[in-house]
């Protein structure tokens, strides 16, 4: 019988973040072949989310082992925590030395803060595209950014997009493309607006003044 490599993935999760950013890439990530999850914080007490979810990590950051992936996403409250020095540190020491560095939406702040994108392009949630440019780093507008072992996610619901890359390189295409087949990702949106590009400058200024409102209710 053959034997499959077992893939260790970290997910770090906070208080604050948002869920999809995360739920997106593990819904894919749990239905590979010889895959061990965690996800991993400060304690093993409930977060919530910045959308009222309440999620519970299952490994702290000093139990959790070297892991083939790391992960984190963004969210609404990251604000509270992209400067954690235990954060970036974890990240920093896991990054170092795992095969895939990976992020979605605004969690490539936390890695470009970890030092961890140094020389690197990487993709963001569009309203952040300009604040991870601060940081010196060259933001693409792609759903999915590859760079080296360096994998990047747009904002939000393409963690899913993202995941499926991920997916092909631990795996290989076929076990990708049979995870995306069950899990009838056949995007079909109802509306043609789900980039700033496409939803033109008025919606997206729109867009704006509701994230805005919506981050300082976070606070």
């Amino acid at each position: 019988m053959t034997h499959l490599q077992k893939h260790v993935i970290g997910i770090v999760i906070y208080p604050g973040m948002t869920a999809l950013d995360v739920v997106g890439p593990q819904t894919v990530f749990s239905g590979l072949p010889s895959v061990q999850i965690h996800r991993t914080w400060k304690t093993i007490e409930p977060i919530t989310t910045d959308d009222g979810m309440v999620i519970v990590p299952d490994t702290t950051f000093a139990d959790c082992p070297p892991v083939d992936v790391l992960c984190i996403g963004g969210g609404r409250a990251q604000g509270a925590v992209v400067n954690d020095l235990e954060l970036l540190n974890f990240l920093r020491e896991q990054g170092n030395r795992a095969r895939f560095v990976t992020s979605v939406c605004g969690g490539s702040e936390f890695l470009a803060r970890a030092g961890l994108l140094e020389g690197c392009r990487a993709a963001t949630h569009w309203a952040t595209r300009k604040q991870l440019a601060e940081l010196g780093i060259e933001v693409g507008t792609e759903r999915v950014v590859v760079d080296r072992n360096r994998i990047t996610g747009g904002g939000v619901t393409a963690g899913i997009d993202f995941g499926l890359v991920v997916a092909k390189a631990l795996c290989g295409e076929e076990i990708a493309k049979i995870t995306q087949l069950l899990m009838e990702y056949d995007p079909a949106p109802p509306f043609d607006t789900g980039s700033p590009e496409k939803a033109g400058p008025e919606l997206v200024e729109k867009a704006m003044q509701y994230m805005t409102q919506a981050m300082e209710a976070t606070v």
